[in-house]
């Protein structure tokens, strides 16, 4: 029997609409501030093909943190294992951003989800490519079938200006002779990485490789093997969600990352990727509603990776 998605999700946003909605923008990034808080998303599309939307799944907005599920892509397809002698695979059980556990463990990140293992993945990335910044853009949009997708020139200077502790966590790394490269250098790669712009359907698109053994079935391009395309999934499984991830796991059950922007991005292996976006987080910097609409998708089709 055929899963009727857009009925699912048409009912799951019309209940929404009916409940409180708390949580807070993220606005110790002044340019996310401004974002209309009551703004909603929701993009599904199957390995098939099919796609499935609801609200502003057409609206461009920062990814943040989920970007660097595609830098560790990219980075796995540079250097392969070698990136795992930098940075960890276990779940952080701590803030994004905790400096007490990057310097407990001496600057070796949990894993590469996490802001300092994503400022890790830049430097690896830096010392490996002509011009970073390009190629990783030119691999996002290789990888999407967008050809259009950009940084935002106002989101990056806006964490460039206020990144005060992205400069600690660099630097501790540095300190702790984990970064090869100029700090500088390094966040200007990691502030752009952060803020490339998409929308739901474009972001639920570019993660569609991840539910296809490794394969966009829209480019047809085998971005990543099957049994990478299974690891970065068990990576997003575990530590996705920052000090949420067991929580995530719980409710939802499916692999996939969110960001500070308020966009998530799951996958469900061998059947559909999702984008959600609704800019209000919780307390642990997750979307609120955007959960809340995972939660119910996989509630009421019965099915997750467990």
């Amino acid at each position: 029997m055929q899963t009727n998605y857009q009925q699912i999700i048409d009912d799951i946003t019309s209940e929404l609409e009916t409940l409180d909605n708390p949580g807070r923008v993220a606005s110790y990034i002044p340019e996310l501030a401004g974002v209309d808080a009551n703004k909603l998303g929701v993009h599904l599309m199957t390995v098939g093909g099919n796609r499935y939307s609801w609200g502003n799944s057409e609206e461009k907005f920062s990814i943040q943190s989920v970007s660097k599920v595609l830098s560790l892509t990219f980075a796995l397809q540079v250097m392969g294992e070698n990136l795992w002698t930098r940075v960890g695979v276990e779940p952080s059980g701590t803030a994004f951003n905790s400096l007490v556990q990057l310097e407990y463990e001496q600057g070796f990140p949990r894993n590469p989800l996490i802001n300092a293992g994503a400022i890790v993945v830049c430097d690896a990335l830096i010392t490996q490519l002509a011009n970073p910044k390009k190629d990783i853009l030119n691999f996002v949009r290789e990888i999407s079938g967008h050809k259009k997708i950009d940084y935002c020139p106002r989101v990056f200077e806006s964490e460039k200006r206020t990144g005060f502790k992205n400069y600690s966590l660099a630097n501790l790394c540095k300190g702790f002779g984990n970064l090869n490269n100029d700090v500088d250098t390094v966040l200007d790669v990691y502030f752009h990485l952060c803020s490339i712009e998409m929308t739901c359907s474009e972001l639920a698109q570019t993660f569609l490789f991840l539910a296809n053994e490794g394969k966009c079935p829209v480019t047809e391009k085998q971005v990543v093997s099957s049994q990478r395309a299974r690891r970065i999934n068990s990576i997003m499984q575990m530590c996705g969600f920052y000090d949420e991830a067991g929580e995530f796991a719980f409710r939802v059950g499916l692999p996939g990352k969110s960001g500070v922007g308020g966009g998530i991005a799951a996958v469900h292996p061998g059947k559909y990727s999702i984008a959600v976006w609704s800019p209000k987080l919780n307390e642990k910097g997750n979307s609120y509603q955007g959960i809340k609409v995972l939660e119910a998708v996989t509630t009421r089709t019965q099915s997750s990776i467990f």
